[in-house]
């Protein structure tokens, strides 16, 4: 599949938020109106760290989307690229849309100096680790969270 990986912008809103819809139902964690907002919100704002790439097919359809930011890494001396969130519609699978989007990040951050391009995802979600382990290497690192 042939697929332009450019910045969100503006008029990409609706389509971005039936994507975002779909990550959200995908890991059972459903996108409402008042996350959508402050989520677009952030997308939308120069200022805050979280960017947004989108995949758009050759008919201008938005078929995917990657939310990075960058983040220090001390020890290492230097940044990464952190890929938060990664999306790929339904239909556009298999198509190579999810490799565009982690490659452009990986290019970004090339071009910007930093060291690593690092994100995560669920342990049983194999078909997306058959694309990231032709990619990446897989860490060792096991993640907590803890709710304050």
């Amino acid at each position: 599949m042939s697929v332009t990986i450019r910045p969100a912008v503006e008029s990409d809103l609706f389509a971005w938020h039936a994507l975002y819809s779909g990550y959200g139902e995908f890991y059972g964690n459903p996108l409402t109106d008042e996350k959508a907002v402050l989520v677009w919100g952030w997308l939308s704002d120069p200022t805050h760290p979280l960017t947004a790439l989108v995949a758009e097919d050759a008919q201008g359809a938005l078929v995917g989307l990657a939310h990075y930011r960058v983040f220090p890494r001390a020890l290492a001396g230097g940044t990464g690229l952190y890929l938060d969130d990664l999306f790929v519609a339904e239909d556009a699978r298999t198509g190579g849309v999810g490799t565009a989007l982690i490659e452009h990040v990986r290019d970004l951050a090339k071009a910007d100096g930093h060291s690593v391009v690092r994100w995560i995802t669920a342990a049983d979600n194999e078909r997306a680790q058959a694309v990231y382990d032709k990619l990446a290497t897989r860490t060792s690192w096991v993640t907590y969270d803890l709710e304050p």
